[in-house]
C-alpha cells in the first residue's frame, strides 16, 4: 500500500512538473510578452505612402504605444503601398511571421474587398485580431471652389472629375458607387501616387471632387478648409462623424431602399477605421498585452496633446468592438454582396495619362 500511495504520489509530482514545463513554454506564460518584446523592433506595417491618415496614426502610435508594451519595444513604422493597401496586406497576412513582431494599419475595407472584389483579395480578414481603435474613418467627398456644381442635386446634372488613386482603391469605388447608384456625373481620373496629390489636383483646377478620410482632410487640408477653397459635401459611413453632424451620409441622399442598403454596406467599413491589427496566428497573450498596451496609450495625457497638436481624430474602440464589428461585415447576405460589385464598378474610368495625352 505504501509502495502504491509512493507511486501514486510520485505519478502526482511527476504530472504537475510537466504541467509546469507547459505552463512555462505556453504562449499565456508570465514573462513571455516581455521577453518577447525586451530590446526587440516592433514594426507597425502601413499599405500606404506617408502623408495620409494610416501614417498620421502610425507614426502617432510608434511615439507612444511602446512604453506600455512589456518589454518596452522601439516602434518603428514601415511603408509598402500598393493597390490601395492590398499589397501590404497581403504580405502581412500571408509572408509576416506571427511572432507579435510585426503589426500592421491597413485598410478598413479588407473585409469588402474580399467580398466584393475576391481575385484581388489574397487574404482572409474574417480572422484578424485587432489591436485597437484611433478613430472611425467615415470617408469625406470634397470639391473644390469654383467647381462647375458644388451641391449634390447640382452633381445629378453637371459632370465632375473625380481625382482618384488605383481603380481598385477606396478613392475610385466610392465616387464609383456614388455614379452608379446615386445618379452622381462622376468622371473617375486615376493614377494619382497618394490622397496628399490626389487633393492637390482638385486645389490646381486639374479635377473638381477628391475623397478620402475625414481625417486627413483635418490633419492635413485645414487651411484649404477653411478658407472655402475646398469643402466637404458628402461621407461615407453608418454615422455622422461629430465634426460633420450637418454633412449628410451617402445612403441619406437617396430614397430607394436598396440604393440605401447598399450604400450603407459599401460603408460599413468605417467603424472599424483606423485600427492596429495582428494576423491570425499571433498568441493570445501577445495580442492582450498589445491590446492593453493600446487602452493605457489612448489615456495618456501625453498622447493625447499630441495627437492635438497633430490634428489626429481619437474615438477609440476597443480590439473586440473592431472584431464584432468586421464579423458583422461577413455575415451580410450574397444578394447584397452581388448589388454592391456592380455599384463599386471602376469600368470607364480614366487614367491621368490619358487625361494628360489629351
Amino acid at each position: 500500500m505504501k509502495n502504491a500511495s509512493m507511486m501514486n504520489k510520485l505519478v502526482m509530482i511527476a504530472a504537475a512538473a510537466s504541467m509546469g514545463v507547459i505552463t512555462a513554454s505556453s504562449p499565456a506564460a508570465a514573462g513571455t510578452v516581455e521577453d518577447l518584446y525586451k530590446g526587440r523592433d516592433l514594426t507597425i506595417l502601413l499599405g500606404h505612402p506617408p502623408g495620409g491618415s494610416y501614417d498620421l496614426y502610425g507614426q502617432l502610435a510608434a511615439a507612444h504605444i511602446g512604453q506600455y508594451i512589456p518589454g518596452k519595444p522601439n516602434v518603428i513604422v514601415q511603408h509598402m503601398p500598393g493597390g490601395g493597401g492590398r499589397k501590404a496586406a497581403a504580405n502581412y497576412l500571408n509572408n509576416v511571421a506571427a511572432d507579435g513582431l510585426t503589426i500592421a494599419l491597413l485598410p478598413d475595407t479588407l473585409a469588402h474587398i474580399q467580398l466584393l472584389t475576391p481575385k484581388r483579395a489574397k487574404w482572409d480578414a474574417s480572422k484578424i485580431r485587432y489591436i485597437g481603435r484611433f478613430a472611425p474613418a467615415n470617408a469625406a467627398f470634397a470639391v473644390r471652389k469654383g467647381a462647375p456644381a458644388t451641391t449634390i442635386e447640382g452633381m445629378r446634372k453637371t459632370e465632375l472629375i473625380v481625382a482618384c488613386t488605383g481603380k481598385s482603391a477606396r478613392s475610385a469605388q466610392m465616387p464609383a458607387t456614388l455614379k452608379n447608384v446615386a445618379g452622381l456625373k462622376f468622371k473617375l481620373i486615376c493614377g494619382y501616387k497618394g490622397s496628399k496629390k490626389a487633393t492637390l489636383a482638385i486645389l490646381r483646377g486639374e479635377a473638381d471632387v477628391v475623397s478620402k478620410n475625414w481625417a486627413s482632410f483635418k490633419s492635413g487640408d485645414s487651411a484649404e478648409l477653411k478658407a472655402g477653397n475646398i469643402k466637404i459635401v458628402l461621407q461615407a459611413g453608418l454615422q455622422r462623424d461629430p465634426d460633420l453632424p450637418d454633412v449628410p451620409l451617402l445612403q441619406e441622399i437617396v430614397d430607394d431602399p436598396q440604393a440605401k442598403k447598399v450604400l450603407r454596406f459599401v460603408s460599413s467599413g468605417a467603424p472599424i477605421g483606423r485600427s492596429l491589427m495582428a494576423k491570425p496566428g499571433v498568441p493570445d497573450d501577445v495580442v492582450m498585452a498589445l491590446r492593453a498596451a493600446f487602452q493605457k496609450m489612448i489615456k495618456d495625457e501625453a498622447f493625447l496633446a499630441d495627437a492635438a497638436k497633430r490634428k489626429a481624430i481619437i474615438n477609440p474602440a476597443t480590439g473586440e468592438e473592431v472584431e464584432a464589428v468586421n464579423r458583422e461585415i461577413f455575415q451580410v447576405d450574397a444578394s447584397l454582396i452581388k448589388a454592391a460589385k456592380a455599384a463599386i464598378s471602376t469600368k470607364g474610368a480614366g487614367s491621368i495619362k490619358q487625361a494628360e495625352k489629351k
